[in-house]
């Protein structure tokens, strides 16, 4: 049999094999009968291909529907609910402005098929609207939230075939199945894809921009301008995309060099193909800005905006960036309230540790804890697959310098709240991760295989509880939140599981409940008592205490769960004690 024959990469004048080359003319069949038996088996291998994939993005919807049908509101959703909602009515940004619109008007796309009762009186805050919108004005919260998930739920699976893709691009159809699959099982994609939040959505937007800057090598001008208007759309979702901003521009530079480069430029050449560059990033950059104008313009095509109370004054080079960015009023104070969140002081919780401020190893960390084990490994591999293999070093400006950058601009937040704030990084390297199929060793497909089946398994034993994942080497979901609290582990998601429990296994019995969440207790059937403002020798029976509510303890509730006895979980984010 002959050696694979090979083809030049474009742009970077290396060579390499070809991941979906056909045969060479010595291996394909001879005369009829074997023409149509190779026609045969390479369309068989391609309907498995395809039903490969259909079957795990099939998976992928049944484990977020369950989720998000399964799953009370959590704490950011309310509000984004009843903001999408003023936005369809009232055509309003004076609720949430410290987020763009774009993700918001996604959400909306679900409400739409509903009839919701809005009060256009009401006067309170964007919490307290939440809540009046899904429990005090006679709609169906269970169902306005499902109906306000499954936009993102289609979202995040249309980002999976973004994962495909490019991974494909840069390996092959092999290296695609491995992206997809690490994708499809990631606990903390599949948890943040079922919440009518922004984060997925951000990031996902943020993917597809740098997957069409990547086929801009080839075609530069319609993947430049695509690759603009995905910028825009992440851009449009959460202002926390916009430090990366710079990065993609160098990219379409990178990109437009490496289509029209061609050997022998002299120096004038060189520096107009450099500026013809910059120009197409330029536009690029324009079409982003123009994409986030159109967010805002759907919203209320006069922009009124009067100016939101909790607008802070921002100085220094934050406050120049707030100030001259080519933005609507309201997206920039907007960046205004985001900046003034850095500067307050918030509490963080990690492996066991209570602390004041924030720690710039809090995300490495809690990736590590909330990423399966073999994920852990393919991006390991992946990542020094990008770096060695010489096929793919042209990928590494792309694959692994987004991530980075905005992971290392994450790091420095002020807010330690979860690992959704880095939800970018499962789908980057599951694409880095497929570098491994590239590594021409047995012994290593063979290790792929198991550790991507590893990965499935671990995913599934969470089933249904993936907000609270964590791998095996720390414990598994039960015993997350002795290491990390919130959005990674009780974000309010089990109020309903609670009720639940209590009606079935603890009927009839004094609860003393301390909830952190948007919920509304007695909503689900919880009659339940503050035991914090109880005098101590009175609190007897259940005390049901949020993992995250315990994680901060002190003072009262300290003592509260010093003189208890842990009974049950639920969801493995609610703790009920007996206390006697």
């Amino acid at each position: 049999m002959s050696a694979p024959r090979v083809t030049p990469v474009e742009g970077d004048g290396h060579t390499a094999p070809h991941p979906a080359e056909p045969p060479s003319t010595a291996e394909r069949p001879r005369g009829y009968g074997g023409l149509l038996r190779y026609v045969r088996h390479a369309r068989r291998r391609r309907w498995l291909y395809a039903l490969t994939v259909l079957a795990l993005l099939a998976g992928m919807t049944v484990a977020m529907v369950t989720t998000a049908v399964e799953q009370t509101p959590t704490i950011d959703e309310p509000v984004y609910v009843a903001t999408a909602e003023v936005y369809l009515k009232e055509r309003s940004f004076r609720h949430n402005p410290e987020h763009p619109p774009l993700g918001k008007l996604v959400i909306a796309s679900g409400l739409v098929f509903t009839d919701v009762h809005l009060d256009r009186g009401f006067t309170g805050s964007q919490q307290a609207l939440g809540r009046h919108v899904l429990y005090e004005s006679g709609n169906d919260p269970g169902r306005l939230m499902l109906l306000a998930r499954l936009p993102v739920i289609v979202l995040t699976l249309l980002f999976g075939l973004v994962v495909l893709a490019f991974a494909r691009d840069l390996t092959g159809p092999a290296g695609g199945l491995v992206a997809l699959a690490l994708y499809a099982f990631s606990p903390d994609v599949v948890a943040n894809g079922s919440l009518a939040t922004l984060d997925v959505p951000a990031a996902g937007f943020l993917l597809t921009c740098v997957w069409l800057l990547w086929r801009a090598r080839r075609r530069p001008h319609p993947h430049l301008l695509l690759a603009g208007v995905a910028l825009g759309a992440a851009a449009a979702t959460k202002m926390s995309v916009l430090p990366l901003v710079p990065v993609l521009m160098l990219l379409g530079v990178l990109s437009l060099w490496q289509a029209r480069r061609t050997p022998g430029l002299d120096v004038r050449a060189r520096t107009r193909l450099l500026l013809h560059g910059a120009a197409a990033a330029l536009g690029m950059a324009l079409v982003a800005v123009a994409v986030v104008w159109a967010a805002y313009l759907v919203v209320d095509p006069r922009l009124r905006w009067a100016g939101a109370e909790n607008v802070p004054d921002i100085r220094g080079m934050r406050g120049r960036a707030a100030a001259w960015l080519p933005f609507p009023e309201a997206y920039r104070d907007g960046m205004r309230i985001q900046f003034g969140f850095e500067y307050d002081v918030w509490q963080g919780f990690l492996f066991g540790r209570l602390y004041e401020g924030s720690l710039w190893y809090y995300l490495p960390a809690a990736l590590l804890v909330k990423t399966p084990l073999g994920t852990l490994a393919l991006w390991g591999a992946g990542a020094v697959a990008v770096l060695t293999v010489r096929r793919l070093r042209p990928a590494l400006p792309y694959v692994l310098v987004p991530p980075a950058v905005l992971l290392a601009v994450s790091m420095n937040g002020a807010r330690d709240l979860g690992v959704r704030y880095a939800v970018f990084m499962p789908m980057f390297l599951a694409v880095a991760a497929a570098g491994v199929t590239l590594l021409r060793r047995r012994a290593v497909h063979r290790a792929t295989v198991a550790l991507v089946c590893f990965v499935a398994v671990s995913s599934l034993r969470t089933y249904p509880y993936y907000l609270p994942y964590s791998n095996e080497a720390f414990g598994g979901p039960s015993s997350t939140h002795l290491r990390l609290h919130d959005s990674n582990v009780d974000w309010g998601q089990d109020l309903g599981r609670l009720a639940d429990h209590l009606h079935r296994h603890r009927p009839g019995e004094r609860v003393w409940l301390v909830y952190k969440g948007a919920g509304v207790p007695a909503y689900y059937g919880i009659d339940a008592s503050d035991p914090l403002k109880a005098p101590l020798g009175e609190v007897h029976g259940l005390l049901v205490v949020s993992d995250s509510a315990a994680a901060k303890a002190d003072g009262r509730l300290a003592a509260l769960l010093a003189t208890s006895t842990p009974v049950d979980e639920v969801g493995h984010s609610i703790t009920v004690y007996r206390r006697r």
